[in-house]
Protein backbone atom coordinates (compact mmCIF):
# COMPACT_ATOMS: atom_id res chain seq x y z
CA UNK A 1 0.00 0.00 0.00
CA UNK A 2 1.19 3.50 -0.87
CA UNK A 3 0.30 6.50 1.29
CA UNK A 4 0.89 10.18 0.54
CA UNK A 5 1.30 12.72 3.32
CA UNK A 6 0.66 16.25 2.09
CA UNK A 7 2.16 18.50 4.75
CA UNK A 8 5.14 17.37 6.83
CA UNK A 9 4.72 19.60 9.86
CA UNK A 10 4.42 18.24 13.39
CA UNK A 11 1.44 15.98 12.72
CA UNK A 12 2.35 15.07 9.15
CA UNK A 13 5.94 14.13 9.94
CA UNK A 14 4.85 11.93 12.85
CA UNK A 15 2.28 10.21 10.64
CA UNK A 16 4.79 9.71 7.82
CA UNK A 17 7.46 8.27 10.11
CA UNK A 18 5.04 5.95 11.90
CA UNK A 19 3.51 4.64 8.66
CA UNK A 20 6.99 3.99 7.27
CA UNK A 21 7.86 2.00 10.40
CA UNK A 22 4.74 -0.10 9.78
CA UNK A 23 6.17 -1.10 6.41
CA UNK A 24 3.95 1.16 4.29
CA UNK A 25 5.44 2.98 1.29
CA UNK A 26 5.18 6.67 2.13
CA UNK A 27 5.44 9.63 -0.23
CA UNK A 28 5.57 13.10 1.29
CA UNK A 29 5.62 16.74 0.31
CA UNK A 30 5.99 20.00 2.17
CA UNK A 31 7.31 23.29 0.78
CA UNK A 32 9.41 23.78 3.91
CA UNK A 33 10.02 20.51 5.78
CA UNK A 34 11.75 21.05 9.11
CA UNK A 35 11.53 17.71 10.90
CA UNK A 36 13.65 14.58 10.44
CA UNK A 37 12.04 11.87 8.33
CA UNK A 38 12.51 8.13 8.09
CA UNK A 39 15.02 7.37 5.34
CA UNK A 40 12.50 5.18 3.51
CA UNK A 41 10.09 8.10 2.96
CA UNK A 42 10.15 9.35 -0.62
CA UNK A 43 10.02 13.15 -0.54
CA UNK A 44 8.37 14.39 -3.72
CA UNK A 45 8.72 17.73 -5.52
CA UNK A 46 5.05 18.70 -5.24
CA UNK A 47 1.71 17.67 -3.75
CA UNK A 48 0.71 16.26 -7.13
CA UNK A 49 3.82 14.11 -7.42
CA UNK A 50 3.37 12.77 -3.88
CA UNK A 51 -0.25 11.82 -4.60
CA UNK A 52 0.42 10.29 -8.01
CA UNK A 53 0.94 6.66 -6.91
CA UNK A 54 -0.83 6.79 -3.54
CA UNK A 55 -3.76 4.60 -2.56
CA UNK A 56 -4.52 6.87 0.42
CA UNK A 57 -3.80 10.59 0.53
CA UNK A 58 -3.62 12.32 3.91
CA UNK A 59 -3.89 16.11 3.67
CA UNK A 60 -2.34 17.46 6.88
CA UNK A 61 -1.95 21.19 6.26
CA UNK A 62 -3.25 24.45 7.64
CA UNK A 63 -6.89 25.03 6.79
CA UNK A 64 -5.85 28.21 4.94
CA UNK A 65 -4.23 26.15 2.18
CA UNK A 66 -6.42 23.03 2.30
CA UNK A 67 -8.55 23.94 -0.72
CA UNK A 68 -5.49 24.88 -2.78
CA UNK A 69 -3.80 21.58 -1.92
CA UNK A 70 -6.92 19.67 -2.98
CA UNK A 71 -7.00 21.47 -6.33
CA UNK A 72 -3.31 20.71 -6.95
CA UNK A 73 -3.77 16.94 -6.70
CA UNK A 74 -6.93 16.61 -8.83
CA UNK A 75 -5.04 15.09 -11.81
CA UNK A 76 -3.80 12.26 -9.56
CA UNK A 77 -7.21 11.27 -8.18
CA UNK A 78 -9.69 8.59 -9.21
CA UNK A 79 -12.44 6.41 -7.74
CA UNK A 80 -9.94 3.83 -6.46
CA UNK A 81 -8.19 6.29 -4.13
CA UNK A 82 -9.09 7.70 -0.71
CA UNK A 83 -8.57 11.38 0.07
CA UNK A 84 -8.47 11.93 3.84
CA UNK A 85 -8.84 15.60 4.80
CA UNK A 86 -7.27 15.90 8.27
CA UNK A 87 -6.99 19.68 8.58
CA UNK A 88 -8.77 21.33 11.50
CA UNK A 89 -11.42 23.14 9.48
CA UNK A 90 -15.07 24.03 9.83
CA UNK A 91 -17.65 21.53 8.53
CA UNK A 92 -18.42 23.93 5.67
CA UNK A 93 -14.75 23.98 4.62
CA UNK A 94 -14.64 20.18 4.61
CA UNK A 95 -17.75 20.09 2.44
CA UNK A 96 -16.23 22.69 0.13
CA UNK A 97 -13.15 20.51 -0.41
CA UNK A 98 -15.35 17.47 -1.02
CA UNK A 99 -17.18 19.46 -3.69
CA UNK A 100 -13.88 20.51 -5.31
CA UNK A 101 -12.88 16.85 -5.66
CA UNK A 102 -16.31 15.38 -6.43
CA UNK A 103 -15.81 14.99 -10.20
CA UNK A 104 -12.64 12.90 -9.69
CA UNK A 105 -14.67 10.13 -8.05
CA UNK A 106 -12.18 9.94 -5.18
CA UNK A 107 -13.49 8.48 -1.91
CA UNK A 108 -13.47 11.59 0.26
CA UNK A 109 -13.09 11.32 4.03
CA UNK A 110 -13.54 14.02 6.66
CA UNK A 111 -11.07 13.07 9.41
CA UNK A 112 -10.80 14.81 12.77
CA UNK A 113 -7.70 14.34 14.94
CA UNK A 114 -9.03 14.20 18.49
CA UNK A 115 -5.88 14.63 20.62
CA UNK A 116 -2.36 16.07 20.36
CA UNK A 117 -0.40 13.97 17.86
CA UNK A 118 2.68 13.46 20.04
CA UNK A 119 3.16 11.02 21.68
CA UNK A 120 0.88 8.54 19.88
CA UNK A 121 1.54 9.69 16.33
CA UNK A 122 -0.50 7.82 13.74
CA UNK A 123 -2.24 5.97 16.58
CA UNK A 124 -3.79 9.20 17.90
CA UNK A 125 -7.60 8.81 18.17
CA UNK A 126 -9.44 10.10 15.11
CA UNK A 127 -13.00 10.36 13.84
CA UNK A 128 -13.89 9.75 10.19
CA UNK A 129 -17.05 10.61 8.25
CA UNK A 130 -18.08 10.62 4.62
CA UNK A 131 -18.03 8.08 1.77
CA UNK A 132 -14.35 7.20 2.21
CA UNK A 133 -14.51 6.71 5.98
CA UNK A 134 -15.32 3.01 6.08
CA UNK A 135 -12.89 2.10 3.27
CA UNK A 136 -10.16 4.03 5.08
CA UNK A 137 -10.85 2.25 8.36
CA UNK A 138 -10.87 -1.17 6.69
CA UNK A 139 -7.59 -0.55 4.86
CA UNK A 140 -5.87 0.67 8.02
CA UNK A 141 -7.40 -1.88 10.39
CA UNK A 142 -4.47 -4.33 10.14
CA UNK A 143 -2.15 -1.56 11.33
CA UNK A 144 -4.05 -0.82 14.53
CA UNK A 145 -5.03 2.81 13.90
CA UNK A 146 -7.62 4.29 16.30
CA UNK A 147 -10.12 5.62 13.75
CA UNK A 148 -13.80 5.69 14.76
CA UNK A 149 -16.50 5.70 12.08
CA UNK A 150 -19.00 8.56 12.40
CA UNK A 151 -22.25 7.92 10.58
CA UNK A 152 -23.26 10.94 8.56
CA UNK A 153 -22.13 13.25 5.80
CA UNK A 154 -18.83 14.99 5.26
CA UNK A 155 -18.35 17.61 7.97
CA UNK A 156 -19.77 15.49 10.79
CA UNK A 157 -16.36 14.53 12.17
CA UNK A 158 -15.17 18.14 11.98
CA UNK A 159 -18.34 19.29 13.75
CA UNK A 160 -17.85 16.92 16.68
CA UNK A 161 -14.19 17.89 17.06
CA UNK A 162 -14.95 21.62 17.10
CA UNK A 163 -17.87 21.29 19.52
CA UNK A 164 -15.49 19.45 21.85
CA UNK A 165 -12.88 22.19 21.34
CA UNK A 166 -15.25 24.81 22.74
CA UNK A 167 -15.13 22.95 26.05
CA UNK A 168 -11.54 21.72 26.20
CA UNK A 169 -9.80 24.80 24.82
CA UNK A 170 -12.12 27.09 26.78
CA UNK A 171 -11.35 25.32 30.05
CA UNK A 172 -7.63 25.47 29.24
CA UNK A 173 -7.89 29.23 28.65
CA UNK A 174 -9.59 29.80 32.00
CA UNK A 175 -6.99 27.68 33.80
CA UNK A 176 -4.12 29.52 32.09
CA UNK A 177 -5.50 32.90 33.12
CA UNK A 178 -6.28 31.70 36.65
CA UNK A 179 -2.76 30.40 37.13
CA UNK A 180 -1.27 33.64 35.80
CA UNK A 181 -3.44 35.53 38.28
CA UNK A 182 -2.40 33.21 41.10
CA UNK A 183 1.27 33.88 40.41
CA UNK A 184 0.69 37.62 40.13
CA UNK A 185 -0.99 37.75 43.55
CA UNK A 186 1.39 35.21 45.09
CA UNK A 187 -1.55 32.82 45.58
CA UNK A 188 -0.58 30.00 43.22
CA UNK A 189 -1.22 27.26 45.82
CA UNK A 190 -4.66 28.68 46.62
CA UNK A 191 -5.54 28.93 42.92
CA UNK A 192 -4.42 25.37 42.29
CA UNK A 193 -6.71 24.20 45.08
CA UNK A 194 -9.68 26.06 43.57
CA UNK A 195 -9.09 24.66 40.09
CA UNK A 196 -8.39 21.15 41.42
CA UNK A 197 -11.70 21.15 43.30
CA UNK A 198 -13.51 21.64 39.99
CA UNK A 199 -11.56 19.16 37.84
CA UNK A 200 -11.68 16.25 40.26
CA UNK A 201 -8.50 16.76 42.23
CA UNK A 202 -6.22 16.07 39.26
CA UNK A 203 -3.49 18.57 40.00
CA UNK A 204 -1.23 17.30 37.21
CA UNK A 205 -4.01 18.07 34.74
CA UNK A 206 -3.57 21.79 35.51
CA UNK A 207 0.01 21.67 34.26
CA UNK A 208 -1.02 19.70 31.19
CA UNK A 209 -3.63 22.32 30.30
CA UNK A 210 -1.15 25.17 30.75
CA UNK A 211 1.78 23.52 28.99
CA UNK A 212 -0.37 22.21 26.15
CA UNK A 213 -1.86 25.65 25.53
CA UNK A 214 1.59 27.23 25.33
CA UNK A 215 3.16 24.50 23.21
CA UNK A 216 0.32 24.27 20.69
CA UNK A 217 -0.87 27.88 20.77
CA UNK A 218 -0.44 28.57 17.06
CA UNK A 219 -2.29 25.45 15.91
CA UNK A 220 -5.07 26.01 18.45
CA UNK A 221 -5.58 29.58 17.24
CA UNK A 222 -6.50 28.14 13.83
CA UNK A 223 -8.71 25.60 15.59
CA UNK A 224 -10.66 28.33 17.39
CA UNK A 225 -10.96 30.24 14.10
CA UNK A 226 -12.70 27.16 12.72
CA UNK A 227 -14.95 27.01 15.81
CA UNK A 228 -15.91 30.67 15.37
CA UNK A 229 -16.66 30.12 11.68
CA UNK A 230 -18.87 27.13 12.45
CA UNK A 231 -20.82 28.97 15.17
CA UNK A 232 -21.18 32.16 13.15
CA UNK A 233 -22.59 30.12 10.27
CA UNK A 234 -25.28 28.91 12.67
CA UNK A 235 -26.05 32.43 13.90
CA UNK A 236 -24.41 32.00 17.31
CA UNK A 237 -22.02 34.72 18.47
CA UNK A 238 -18.87 32.84 19.63
CA UNK A 239 -18.02 35.17 22.52
CA UNK A 240 -16.20 32.62 24.68
CA UNK A 241 -14.47 30.95 21.76
CA UNK A 242 -13.14 34.32 20.58
CA UNK A 243 -11.87 34.95 24.11
CA UNK A 244 -10.15 31.57 24.06
CA UNK A 245 -8.47 32.54 20.80
CA UNK A 246 -7.29 35.83 22.32
CA UNK A 247 -5.75 33.95 25.24
CA UNK A 248 -3.90 31.66 22.82
CA UNK A 249 -2.63 34.69 20.90
CA UNK A 250 -1.31 36.12 24.18
CA UNK A 251 0.45 32.82 24.95
CA UNK A 252 1.95 32.66 21.46
CA UNK A 253 3.31 36.19 21.78
CA UNK A 254 4.93 35.32 25.11
CA UNK A 255 6.61 32.13 23.88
Amino acid sequence: MNVAILGLGEAGSHFANDLAKLGISVFGWDPNPKRPLNESIQVAQSNLEAAQNADIIFSVNLTAVSELVAKEVIPALNEHKIYAELNTSSPDKKRSIDKILKDTGVQFTDVAIMAPVPPKGIFTPMLAAGPGANPLIELMRPYGLAITLIEGEVGQAAELKLLRSIVYKGIAAVICEAMDAGKLFDQEKYMREQISSIIGGKDDLIDRFVEGSRTHAERRIHEMDAVAEMLNNKGLNPVMSEATKQNLQKLLASN
